[in-house]
């Protein structure tokens, strides 16, 4: 196993540090041998990183295993460029035992070279080498004999077979930059390797520090924005581009204002660079052939911004699809979407978007990524990424499209954005988690915002990043400043926002006669008042995406229920209640669903009964506190208790794909109060 872990100890280190590659970018590979467990003969073995892993967290299940006699011998067989695609299916016949991870395209590239240990990794300053203009020239000029100029060519079996070539040519050479796309090195030992990609790396950066250009992106014609007037013009345009960017499919966003980005926005020449697009496979792939750019500056009125991008993404669509009937032929995949997966507005940054927020979040990142190289390379001499027929070959690759036929199916709540009002604790914690659960990214809204973190904190435990899943923000549903700036908060978090659960509430329980103004104005202000506030809110970015959405009210039974000593919770709920039916039937030409869950008393794990409430109703019930839910369950025609649970399945059930024409809808959760029976 020291192989492997020594394996692993390089692909962590490499992969933990973005200038080495990106994020799931790159592959390492280690030679051994080992004793066949069949024959008890030696085996030669390679271990390197499967298809769709991330160097930074690989585990050894990542791995594929592969016998290297095995994999040689399909050099014989090669059918050459025009149909090297079959030989990845070749490759699992070169499995050593279950084999592992699926191999990769890179397969071969390792499997070809002598040498034990090989990286190929996509760093920025070695790519932007790669992708200038002069870029064979530049790899003598920086690195001597120790490193060869491979020019462009689409990563497969005959990639594999030129390294190995040119390793075996050049013995002093440590490794190669490969043309438009990253570098490759090795090593006799996982030391070695290591030292020689860093080696590659490093020296790259340090030349171009020193013999770069000073302005390659041109002088500054726009400053950026101040920061508070930057991301409040940022959460005002997410929802309009997010609904443009979902015009095929919905997409969950991802914003960054970061300095890279800002000073690339900032520059005379970031139009042209940008519309020559990114050239690394990993980076086209992620961030699509090019981004879509707004050509007005920083300070324009946001209405005309809005027109203008409009006016943009129509013509992206257009031009998209004309770059799709170019080069697709009889055998090409079918277009996967028009839209942008990167929009970049002067003076205020960029938005990503994907199926998920990861995936907007990395595309993200390796537009920065793409930033930095064009930098390198229009520093050192000019940008010259590969060709775009080059780029259209690995986009729409049926290896690609195999690939992603492989990805699990979508959760129901898959690409929408949910905030959840009171999600801190008890029936809002148990929506939070269903919700994550499903798919959705959750924003949990609590004015107690420690509670808010934990349960964000809990929903993205197993998360490559937490805040991927869920994220907390401090509201008081009362004061209409705060929860306007909780849903800004969500907008710049994910996009915008799908799915709203308004569920803060609390209760007293007086008899009339004991009921102060002061207990029926808290109780209206948080829950007739909180739920008014957000739902107005949300609304706006819901309207301004287009992209429809759902409002659910948490009411409760005694909206329509009359018990006793109850007098301005019921009245509160009722409110509620009616708020449904107006804004289902005010919302509808949006495609915005508004529909309520009445549940009965929920006992066990309610913030509103362990706040008091659970006494105080016990008393009027004359039962002990503790028996107080198995009080209520009795007076139900199932004679069950109702638990958080319990309402979570309701709001998933208005809320996932079953029920897409129900609006105005309330569903009893009481287990059957006959008197709560809607009429």
């Amino acid at each position: 196993m020291s192989t492997v872990d020594d394996l692993l100890n390089r692909s962590h280190t490499l992969g933990s540090d973005p200038r080495n590659t990106n994020y799931a970018g790159g592959n390492t590979s280690a030679k051994a041998v080992e004793t066949d467990p069949v024959t008890a003969s030696p085996v030669e073995l390679m271990w390197v990183k499967g298809s769709g892993g991330d160097l930074g967290t690989l585990k050894a299940a990542g791995l594929a295993v592969l016998r290297l006699d095995r994999l040689r011998a399909l050099v014989d067989v090669y059918p050459g460029v025009e149909r090297e695609d079959e030989m990845v299916a070749a490759f699992d016949f070169c499995l050593h035992g279950k084999g592992g991870a699926a191999p990769s395209i890179d397969t071969a590239m390792h499997g070809l070279v002598e040498a034990a240990h090989v990286d190929h990794l996509h760093p920025d300053s070695g790519i932007a080498v790669a992708t200038s203009a002069d870029g064979e020239e530049l790899t003598r000029r920086v690195f001597g004999d120790r490193v060869v100029w491979v020019p462009w060519r689409r990563p497969g079996f005959q990639l594999g077979l030129d390294i190995a070539a040119v390793r075996k040519a050049n013995p002093q050479a440590v490794g190669v930059i490969l043309g438009g796309h990253g570098i490759t090195a090795w090593g006799d030992t996982s030391a070695e390797c290591q030292a020689n990609s860093l080696e590659i790396i490093r020296t790259a950066e340090a030349y171009i520090e020193a013999n770069g250009r000073p302005e390659p992106f041109g002088p500054v014609v726009h400053e950026p924005l101040p920061e508070a007037e930057r991301h409040a013009r940022a959460a005002a345009l997410f929802p309009l581009v997010r609904g443009l960017a979902s015009t095929d499919r919905p997409q969950v966003g991802h914003y960054t204002d970061a300095p890279e980005v800002l000073d690339f926005l900032s520059r005379a020449e970031h139009p042209r660079l940008a519309a020559l697009g990114t050239s690394c496979p990993d980076h086209f792939l992620r961030t699509k052939v090019r981004p879509l750019v707004l050509d007005l500056p920083p300070d324009t009125p946001l209405d005309d911004v809005r027109a203008r991008l409009r006016e943009l993404h129509e013509a992206y669509r257009q031009d998209y699809r004309a770059y799709y009937e170019r080069y697709a032929g009889q055998d090409s995949p079918p277009m996967r979407g028009a839209d942008p997966a990167i929009v970049l507005v002067p003076g205020v940054g960029m938005f990503a978007f994907g199926k998920d927020k990861q995936t907007a979040r990395v595309a993200a990142e390796f537009y920065l990524n793409a930033i930095n190289v064009m930098r390198g390379a229009e520093a050192l001499s000019s940008y010259a990424p590969i060709p775009e027929a080059e780029k259209f070959r690995i986009e729409y690759w049926e290896l690609e499209e195999a690939k992603l036929a492989r990805m699990p199916k979508p959760k129901a709540l898959a690409t929408r954005v949910a905030f959840v009002t009171g999600g801190g604790s008890g029936i809002g914690a148990a929506i939070a988690r269903r919700l994550a659960a499903e798919g959705a990214c959750v924003v949990i809204a609590d004015r107690d915002v420690a509670a808010a973190e934990k349960v964000a904190a809990e929903l993205g435990a197993g998360a490559f990043r937490a805040a991927d899943v869920a994220v907390a923000v401090a509201a008081d549903v009362t004061d209409e400043a705060q929860v306007a700036a909780a849903i800004r908060q969500a907008v710049l978090a994910f996009g915008g926002v799908d799915l709203v659960v308004n569920n803060a509430g609390l209760s007293l329980s007086r008899p009339l006669l004991e009921t102060s103004a002061g207990d029926w104005d808290l109780q209206h202000d948080v829950m007739a008042r909180g739920s008014f506030l957000v739902s107005r809110e949300t609304a706006r970015v819901m309207v301004e995406q287009a992209m429809g959405g759902d409002i659910v009210y948490i009411a409760s039974k005694n909206s329509v229920f009359a018990g006793p000593a109850n007098v301005a919770y019921g009245a509160a709920k009722a409110d509620q209640a009616h708020q449904v039916r107006l804004l289902a039937a005010e919302l509808g030409e949006h495609g915005i669903r508004v529909n309520g869950v009445n549940p009965d008393g929920v006992v066990r794990g309610s913030g509103i009964f362990a706040g008091g409430w659970g006494a105080k109703r016990a008393a009027v019930y004359g039962v002990p506190e503790e028996k107080l839910g198995e009080f209520y369950a009795q007076r139900t025609l199932l004679k069950r208790e109702v638990l958080p649970e319990h309402v979570a399945n309701a709001v998933f059930a208005l809320t996932g794909a079953d029920l897409t024409h129900t609006t105005g809808l309330h569903i009893p959760v009481d287990a059957g109060v006959a008197a709560a029976f809607l009429r």
